[in-house]
């Protein structure tokens, strides 16, 4: 039995041999590397989501806007939004896609993850990342050859200052020697953390260190051998998750076209696409909106009524309501 069975975002989210969806914010369409991102428009959207029985919302960690990049993702910092997310939600799973640990110490990271933590009632999922701009390292004076090192660093130090009273965590960054302590603690005294893309480490690393991985869109035979490949080191169950970025056309039949990261159809391909990456061993996609030429209320409400049923979330009720 995993850990985080008694973890509300994570139950709702992650069963073996299952898939459930989520969405990315900014559940907007934009062109330019700036979304629009009306807060009121936003909640409306993350609460509909939560209607619809999607699993989870995530947000994107972007410390500068990287006008080469192209997309500056949700803007806000990750743990504010969240906590405004959370306050007007009540049981979908709220994620990180992901925090990005070279540019900042790793201690402030584990006390904002577990904060949230607590405030949402157990629903983050913790994704973490190395972080890859130029730009940013060298804004930030990060070392970025050594931002591997610096992950395995933010990673275990989290986690030990969730668990321990008055811990020992020695490292590059961190000298803290049982005189002080992290508050507050995690109530599982633990948070589901994933491993984002590589991040610098070794397919082993990721399966005996991570509670799960968040890969990249691929085709369904390529992801199901990383699948494979991955899960060979290790007899646990630990979720496989991916993000996916669909334009849902009006024509139910429309077949597939491709854009950057996934493709233009209707919602019977997708439907179908989503079943084979469930197949392989896909546990949940996070879609993005971001190339959509619909309402993205039309988008949802179809998503709501054609595809989430075959994909719904695993826990819908709670016993703590946000009040």
């Amino acid at each position: 039995m995993s850990t985080f069975n008694n973890h509300r975002g994570y139950a709702r989210t992650f069963e073996e041999k299952k898939l459930t969806l989520g969405l990315i914010f900014p559940i907007e369409a934009y062109e330019s590397s700036i979304p629009e991102m009306d807060l009121e428009q936003q909640i409306q959207l993350a609460k509909l989501a939560e209607k619809q029985q999607f699993a989870s919302l995530f947000v994107r960690d972007v410390p500068l806007n990287d006008p080469t990049f192209g997309d500056a993702g949700q803007m806000y910092d990750p743990w504010v939004y969240l906590s405004h997310i959370a306050a007007h939600t009540n049981d979908i799973a709220l994620g990180t896609a992901s925090a990005i640990t070279s540019f900042q110490h790793p201690l402030n990271l584990a006390k904002s993850a577990a904060s949230f933590d607590r405030i949402s009632g157990e629903r983050l999922l913790l994704g973490l990342a190395t972080g890859d701009r130029p730009i940013e390292f060298n804004v930030f004076g990060a070392d970025r050859e050594n931002r591997a090192e610096l992950f395995q660093e933010t990673f275990y130090a989290a986690k030990k200052a969730w668990s321990t009273s008055y811990p020992t965590i020695n490292t590059e960054r961190v000298s803290l020697n049982g005189e002080a302590d992290i508050l507050p603690k995690p109530m599982l005294k633990d948070i589901p953390t994933f491993v984002t893309g590589r991040s610098g480490q070794s397919l082993e690393w990721i399966a005996e260190n991570g509670d799960g991985w968040i890969g990249y869109p691929r085709g369904i035979h390529e992801q199901a051998k990383i699948i494979r490949d991955w899960r060979a080191f290790t007899d646990k169950f630990k979720p496989f998750t991916q993000s996916l970025y669909i334009d849902l056309l009006d024509d139910p039949d429309a077949d597939p076209t491709p854009i950057h990261l996934g493709f233009r159809s209707g919602h019977r391909f997708l439907i179908e696409f989503l079943k084979g990456l469930e197949a392989v061993g896909v546990n949940h996609v996070i879609i993005a909106l971001k190339f959509a030429t619909r309402p993205m209320e039309d988008v949802l409400q179809e998503l709501g009524e054609y595809v989430i049923p075959h994909f719904p979330a695993l826990q819908i009720q709670s016993d703590r309501t946000q009040q």
